[in-house]
């Protein structure tokens, strides 16, 4: 198996980042996704790190993911920024227009889902 791990799928991302975090390299990443990733990175105006990205089934229903994530997808992201509450990252990923944002202790989820939506985990 060849992994290509280092395409760069933005300026600041690269499509690594985005795999699943079982081992097996599997990745799917939407377009609509990294960009907004991208905008989002900008207006932080410094490193994000994306804590999950893409996730298979096994690999979701293992670390406890709702059955119709939209990690299973491509169409999500946790991401968490050194010295940023994830309260406030979820203020700028609405403004990037996220429409599912949801906040956790230690990460925020966001995601290109059609309809807006907002939690706490």
């Amino acid at each position: 198996m060849v992994v290509m791990n280092n395409i760069r799928v933005s300026r600041n991302f690269l499509l690594r980042e985005f795999e699943c975090k079982d081992g097996s390299h599997q990745v799917a990443v939407k377009a609509e996704l990294i960009e907004k990733l991208q905008r989002l990175r900008d207006l932080i105006g410094q490193p994000m790190i994306v804590t999950s990205g893409y996730r298979n089934q096994s690999h979701n229903a293992a670390v406890g993911g709702a059955a119709q994530s939209r990690h299973l997808t491509g169409e999500a992201a946790d991401v968490r920024v050194a010295g940023m509450h994830p309260d406030e990252v979820a203020q700028l990923a609405a403004q990037v227009g996220f429409n599912g944002i949801g906040i956790y202790n230690r990460f925020t989820h966001v995601d290109i889902r059609p309809n807006p939506a907002r939690w706490n985990g």
